[in-house]
């Protein structure tokens, strides 16, 4: 029996290319996730897509005749963004599996899946359950129907529907810098945009899955930088970068400065909010204090949750939230089924700039109230005891804790932090905020200090 635990982790399968998965894999993941699916819920039909990557592909085509193996139809969209599969799922109704290993390096490749509606799939929610089935690779049902693949090319009405939920047609001429990272964007980005007041200027929107200019990254500040000097050069109002697989953006104002994906949170919030078709917004426990202060001013009821887009999924589900949003830069919507969507986020930042006459930085001031560190990484031999050795220290400072994810730790004068292990790596993850940029590298560093002691 094969063992798949190193390649299906928490909320995906993702691995090298063929080093830890190949076709052989993908087939054995097809028919498993579709005896799944068949089984919970009757489902007769799975919709695919992929993105550029050289492998993506052959895999997706391995999987599909793992699919057509249990008796399960299988509908290609071909070429897409993340979003677009969620999409597929959401319309059509169908569970879903998406090709990608979103910002990992070229030589990785992966599997997002989804039930029917984009509802998701993770490690508490089936994802452990398709594994065990794929290791075994035998199934004692016998399919009742042969199945058959068609394809079906969902671009143009994925792009009405999302102009559908934001109206740019009556903003004011706005330039804006794109880079896709040879990523999807460069796909998607093109059909959504057209024909709107906007001067869009490209970079990298060659489809590459071997990302020969920067890797597909833009949590990572290096892969930022061709964004910044073209805003800067072509005195644009404002640029967008999209990871490989665009689900997730990164926002860049006029000076080229990057607006923290917590302020991008509180300002698509009140947008949402301001619909007046529900109150509840999701935001993960490394988001800026500020997107429950500012959720709260408009009248909105803030729920707090691990990190992770299938707890945001879970909590948006229960609760009935109009929107979610987390630091890493995903963006959940309730009129999106529940799931991320980068250009969704991008289009709402974009209407909230050309409806008024200010320029980003000042527009977004508003949503940025204290410094914060970002996220920083300690490889460290025992997270646990690195862990414990920290909130002994401030134990003794009038400090509060909780533990809904990692260790959360609250000082009297405002500032704040968060440590997580890794799930998957020998690694500490700390995220601090304070009220001023000082103290933040003050309580910054000496966390780190001891972390790394």
């Amino acid at each position: 029996m094969t063992d798949l635990s190193a390649i299906i982790k928490a909320y995906d399968v993702r691995g090298v290319v063929p080093d830890q998965w190949d076709e052989d894999v993908a087939r054995r993941i097809g028919a498993a996730f579709a005896e799944f699916v068949h089984a919970e819920s009757g489902a007769t039909a799975v919709v695919t897509a992929h993105d550029m990557r050289p492998s993506s592909v052959p895999l997706s085509r391995a999987f599909a005749e793992g699919v057509l193996s249990r008796g399960v139809d299988v509908v290609e969209a071909g070429l897409g963004s993340t979003d677009l599969l969620y999409f597929a799922a959401g319309s059509l109704d169908v569970p879903g599996a998406m090709f990608t290993a979103s910002h990992n390096p070229a030589q990785y490749n992966g599997i997002k899946l989804c039930r029917a509606g984009a509802a998701p799939v993770g490690q508490e929610s089936g994802l452990v359950t398709i594994r065990e089935w794929a290791e075994r690779d035998s199934y004692e049902r016998v399919p009742d129907r042969v199945a058959e693949v068609g394809q079906r090319d969902l671009l143009s009405a994925y792009a009405a529907h999302l102009r559908a939920l934001v109206d740019l047609s009556g903003i004011r001429r706005l330039r804006v810098v794109v880079d896709a990272g040879n990523g999807m964007g460069g796909h998607t980005v093109p059909v959504v945009l057209d024909g709107l007041p906007l001067d869009v200027v490209p970079l990298y929107f060659e489809l590459d899955g071997t990302f020969p200019n920067h890797e597909a990254n833009p949590l990572d500040p290096a892969n930022l930088v061709d964004l910044q000097e073209a805003v800067r050069r072509e005195g644009a109002d404002i640029g967008l970068a999209f990871d490989g697989d665009a689900d997730r953006v990164f926002v860049v104002d006029e000076r080229g400065e990057p607006v923290s994906p917590s302020a991008i949170t509180a300002l698509v919030a009140v947008r949402e909010l301001a619909k007046g078709r529900g109150t509840t917004v999701i935001h993960n426990l490394i988001t800026s204090r500020a997107v429950p202060e500012i959720v709260r001013e408009h009248g909105g009821q803030p729920v707090r949750t691990r990190v992770g887009h299938s707890f945001i999924k879970a909590e948006m589900a229960r609760t009935d939230a109009v929107f979610g949003g987390e630091h890493s830069a995903h963006y959940y919507f309730r009129d999106f089924w529940r799931a991320d969507t980068g250009m969704l986020a991008a289009m709402h930042v974009l209407a909230a700039l050309g409806e008024q006459s200010r320029t980003l930085s000042e527009l977004t001031a508003a949503y940025s109230r204290y410094a914060a560190s970002g996220e920083v990484n300690s490889t460290v031999t025992d997270a646990a005891a690195s862990t414990a050795a920290v909130r002994e220290a401030f134990d003794a400072e009038g400090a509060t804790f909780d533990e809904l994810d990692g260790l959360t730790v609250d000082l009297p004068d405002g500032s704040w932090f968060n440590l997580r292990a890794s799930n998957t790596e020998p690694l500490l993850r700390l995220n601090v905020e304070a009220p001023d940029r000082a103290r933040m590298e003050q309580l910054r560093d000496r966390v780190l200090g001891m972390v790394r002691a």
